[in-house]
């Protein structure tokens, strides 16, 4: 073998090694972490009825999901554990406008993973929204990104609408099907450690076709650590629109007490789910604007809503949902309170893995005096109350997820 051959030989054994090593490391940097981008690009048709007395048909984002994107991440630091993140941002696909007003507006935490669970801080998700969730269809498929199949006005917070800021969340690992978690916000007022602090506890058990969750929830100041902890929130009026409660905005603490249950069987998954939210001493968080009315002032108000809904794949491409709830309110000054029924219809048709389209429908009465003193108007979701006892909505658009 001449001199030329040996210098060749010598740079090709030089080169697989180099490569050798940097798949090696590449490798092993892929092992230690990862970044996942994701999101959901959601648009079609709504159409609602009595908007204030005046029917609405329009093109909007976020139907049947809300609109988002994100970005998640995890590190590989040993003998188990993992530094976990996630940046979350929420806007509407037809005006590109940012979900209350925030750049991750959705979720923002940081954490570590243990084989015991995982402790995440920042902006997230409540423990009774993410335990209860799943057993509410205006949480799963009923019309979940318009708001319009939330229990009334949102009120227990099963929808996930709420997000605590400030808040450290642990989360367990399952064991044989049994999870806990609990979720503490920090309420961060200086000489007050206790104001517009919250706290959530759940635990839930997937066995098989077996589903079951309970959740407890406990805010102080609800108006402002719970519905009004957003860029365009107020720091000293009401930030609850919503007729349903609106009336109640200066209660002193808000509690949510729920359990859920599923059961698959075949083709079919039925469930359900029942909520009790109390509004404790009216008038004790202070607002801008008119008193309360005689007689309020130091109550409790209390809503108790139950759902049962059902489920059925049809195909692996094709899916049927079908919900009923009501809402009832104690009484108001002497006045019975309000009762709020709701009946929703849905579809979804995959075309792809990632691609569906869908179609939901839904309507709501009312009966009763409402937190106003008001005789009861039905209000789907977030919508534009109407001007009578009943109003109804269909969504109908196309949903991508990546």
């Amino acid at each position: 073998m001449n001199r030329h051959q040996h210098q060749h030989r010598y740079r090709y054994l030089l080169s697989a090694v180099v490569c050798s090593v940097a798949c090696s490391v590449t490798c092993t940097a892929h092992a230690q972490s990862r970044i996942t981008l994701y999101g959901i690009v959601d648009a079609g048709l709504r159409v609602t009825t009595n908007m204030g007395g005046k029917n609405q048909i329009a093109l909007t984002g976020g139907n049947e999901s809300a609109s988002r994107f994100g970005m998640s991440g995890a590190e590989d630091l040993g003998a188990g554990y993992k530094a976990v993140f996630a940046l979350e941002n929420g806007f509407t696909t037809t005006t590109g406008v940012l979900q209350a007003g925030l750049e991750f507006g959705r979720q923002a935490y940081v954490g570590v993973a243990t084989p015991l669970g995982t402790l995440t801080l920042g902006r997230q998700y409540l423990t009774l929204s993410s335990f209860l969730g799943p057993f509410a269809s205006g949480s799963d498929w009923a019309a979940r990104g318009s708001s319009y199949g939330y229990h009334p006005g949102g009120l227990d917070n099963v929808d996930g609408t709420g997000r605590a800021n400030h808040a450290l969340k642990f989360l367990s690992t399952a064991y044989q099907g049994l999870q806990f978690g609990a979720t503490y916000g920090v309420g961060g007022v200086a000489g007050d450690a206790s104001k517009n602090e919250l706290m959530s506890f759940g635990v839930n058990y997937a066995g098989g076709p077996l589903k079951l969750a309970a959740a407890y929830l406990f805010v102080k100041n609800p108006n402002f650590s719970l519905y009004g902890n957003n860029a365009n929130s107020s720091a000293t009026a009401s930030n609850i629109t919503n007729p349903v409660f609106r009336g109640y905005a200066s209660a002193a603490s808000q509690e949510v007490l729920g359990a859920g249950a599923s059961y698959t069987a075949g083709l079919i998954t039925v469930g359900g789910i029942y909520t009790r939210t109390s509004l404790g001493n009216l008038g004790g968080t202070a607002l801008a604007g008119p008193a309360l009315p005689p007689g309020v002032q130091g109550t409790t108000a209390r809503f108790n809503t139950g759902e049962l809904n059902l489920k059925y794949q049809a195909t692996p491409w094709l899916f049927f949902g079908l919900a009923y709830a009501y809402t009832r309110a104690s009484s108001y000054r002497g006045l019975s309170g309000a009762a709020y029924q709701e009946w929703s219809l849905g579809a979804q048709y995959l075309l792809s893995k990632r691609t569906d389209v869908y179609l939901t429908a839904l309507r709501q009465t009312a009966a009763g005096f409402d937190s106003t003193g008001a005789r009861a108007v039905a209000v789907l979701g977030f919508a534009t109350p109407s001007s009578s006892n009943a109003q109804a909505g269909l969504t109908f658009g196309l949903r991508h997820q990546f």
